[in-house]
């Protein structure tokens, strides 16, 4: 059996933010895909009060990799240590820890270590797992602090909503209106263009064009984690003004010959681009308002067609 070696890694950052609101941040991995540019999509296995596992997806080096992790989380001491328990080649193991250390009352100094091995131990392989870990740690440290000094509280900038349909027909079938996004210009009538790639199984990359109510257009482009026939997660990598990160989950639940089609976003609102789109005196208030009526009037009128398209197909 070949044994590796162990590389250890040390980031850190300055934040003017309270430890106590950074861990709550840190702490919290289900608004990760809205705060940090790397991570696309979480999804727990168990959860506790101190201790859970999840799979999470997340871009490294330009693709999307998984795995499975379990975290420790200690409020009093304000670290959050973690392990993956299943990863991904060439990483043969990674680990590491949140420490977020107390400089004043309102700033904190943000220390991100890791450890890992490799799969192989020649000097190409360890340089790339090097960049990757450099790469997506800076980003979520920026991230971070960019995310924590924006508002004086983080839910002024980073909330969730959800939309849901119900319907008389099938889940899968809805789940198919929703996978095939390449089909949406001429099922949406927000959507004008698409272009959908799959570069591995369950992994696509999709760049769209959408109409605005004042016949306006924006582009976006988001990676997607589709797991037939329950889920599609998504993550906006380029986004619309007001917005510095977007997240969602589309899911298709089935309880006899009914569907529940359900819609849920996460998003981090810029504030230095409020005054700009919505006009002079606008707060981060309105701008709550504004992106939760934009996205939810999209994802209502999929749900609707997803649902009419269900119906259809069970010939309800």
């Amino acid at each position: 059996m070949t044994t590796t070696r162990l590389h250890e890694t040390e980031h850190r950052c300055l934040v003017t933010a309270s430890a106590a609101q950074l861990y709550d941040l840190v702490a919290d991995v289900t608004r990760w895909p809205a705060v940090f540019g790397p991570t696309v999509h979480v999804q727990h296995l168990e959860r506790g009060e101190r201790a859970e596992r999840f799979r999470i997806w997340a871009v490294l080096n330009g693709a999307v990799k998984s795995w499975t992790s379990r975290r420790e989380l200690d409020p009093e001491a304000r670290s959050v240590r973690f392990e993956q328990e299943v990863s991904q080649a060439p990483i043969a193991s990674m680990g590491g820890e949140w420490r977020l250390r107390p400089v004043s009352d309102d700033r904190t100094e943000v220390v991100l270590l890791h450890h890992f091995s490799t799969t192989s131990d020649d000097a190409e392989t360890v340089e790339w797992v090097n960049r990757a870990v450099d790469r997506n740690s800076d980003a979520e440290l920026a991230a971070l602090r960019a995310v924590a000094e924006r508002a004086p509280l983080i839910s002024d900038v980073v909330f969730s909503f959800e939309d849901t349909v119900s319907v008389r027909g099938s889940a899968s079938a809805a789940y198919e209106f929703v996978d095939r996004a390449d089909r949406w210009p001429q099922r949406l009538p927000h959507v004008r263009r698409v272009s959908l790639t799959e570069p591995e199984p369950g992994v696509q990359d999709l760049e769209m064009d959408t109409a605005t109510a004042d016949g306006s257009a924006h582009r976006t482009r988001s990676h997607r984690i589709c797991a037939e026939p329950s889920w599609i997660a998504y993550k906006q990598v380029v986004l619309p003004e007001l917005l510095a990160g977007h997240s969602g989950l589309w899911t298709f639940s089935q309880d006899g010959d009914s569907a529940t089609l359900r819609s849920r976003h996460t998003v981090s609102l810029d504030p230095s681009a409020v005054r700009d789109v919505l006009g002079s005196g606008s707060t981060l208030a309105d701008a709550r308002e504004h992106v939760r009526a934009a996205l939810s009037a999209n994802s209502a009128t999929t749900l609707r067609r997803a649902g009419a398209f269900a119906q259809q197909r069970s010939g309800a």
